[in-house]
């Protein structure tokens, strides 16, 4: 069963000159356990595609399936349940709760999906080099360091399929190298399929398949 399946999705958006397509029929298919990295400049339609996606933003025309459901006419309940059950969601932005350390920030997904399990959410911990952190507040990380938070909170949900956007940006080449291949090693040993947004193609040459968006469609993959 294919965790993500886009089906000749296209979307335009309004602007003063007129109306401007973003995407125009972009189709394809992410495995469990695989990870695809998409590229293409700016303005290419790559957040745009990601957030259809994860039922963020809605496509003008095409299906969706995530984790095997037709997802493609759900409305705005259905499909923030289907981001709390089966999507995660990691961005250039940490996005962490200030308020909580990172121990509940860590578990925060995790309980909102009915799946919080200690044992897991101590296991992501150690991985991700958070054991001795726990008690500390956001604000008292590094950007290295929030990343990781973020990525552990998103895989402590059990999601079948992670959608992240520049989840390096923010970060220097060596933390944003590690914080990367932590992410892939952890996908990939729980069979959840990743979809990395990046304009590294340094990057996204770590990654199973690499395909790039140019004008609004889809390059053939590697």
């Amino acid at each position: 069963m294919s965790a993500l399946e886009l089906d000749t999705i296209s979307k335009s958006f309004d602007s003063a000159e007129g109306v401007v397509p973003v995407l125009r029929g972009v189709s394809l298919i992410l495995k469990a356990g695989e990870s695809l990295a998409l590229t293409g400049e700016s303005g290419s339609g790559k957040t745009t595609l990601l957030h259809i996606a994860a039922g963020l933003e809605l496509a003008d025309s095409g299906r969706i399936w995530v984790a095997g459901k037709d997802v493609s006419h759900s409305d705005d309940v259905a499909r923030a349940a289907l981001r709390r059950g089966h999507v995660g969601l990691i961005f250039q932005q940490f996005n962490l709760i200030p308020s909580l350390k990172v121990g509940a920030n860590l578990a925060f997904q995790a309980r909102l999906a009915g799946r919080h399990d200690p044992a897991r959410i101590d296991m992501l911990a150690q991985r991700l080099g958070l054991s001795d952190l726990l008690d500390r507040y956001p604000e008292q990380l590094s950007g290295g360091q929030q990343q990781r938070v973020a990525i552990g909170r998103c895989l402590a949900a059990c999601p079948a399929l992670v959608l992240a956007d520049e989840p390096t940006g923010n970060l220097d080449e060596a933390s944003g190298d590690a914080v990367l291949d932590l992410m892939l090693e952890l996908t990939r040993e729980d069979g959840v399929a990743l979809l990395l947004v990046t304009h590294s193609l340094r990057l996204a040459d770590r990654c199973d398949r690499r395909a790039h968006l140019r004008a609004g469609m889809l390059g053939q993959s590697a």
